[in-house]
């Protein structure tokens, strides 16, 4: 194999490893977003459970209706 032949491989190769490196970054930055969404939206959600929660809790400490 001639000196050309094996730059122009490994110049093939490099190519090739940088498209997939880029496409593995995209993939990366996709899945961060989803993350950071899904986190935001766990965070939401534990803050209505704790404000149903406390909601329940004041039901319960108030005394029954006359009619018991």
């Amino acid at each position: 194999m001639s000196l050309e032949q094996r730059i122009n491989e490994l110049e093939s190769r490099l190519a090739f490893q940088d498209d997939t490196i880029q496409s593995l970054n995209d993939v990366l930055v996709t899945q961060q977003r989803v993350v950071e969404r899904l986190q935001l939206q766990m965070a939401a959600l534990l803050k209505r459970q704790e404000e149903a929660g406390n909601q329940f809790d004041t039901f319960e400490e108030e005394a029954p209706p006359p009619h018991y």
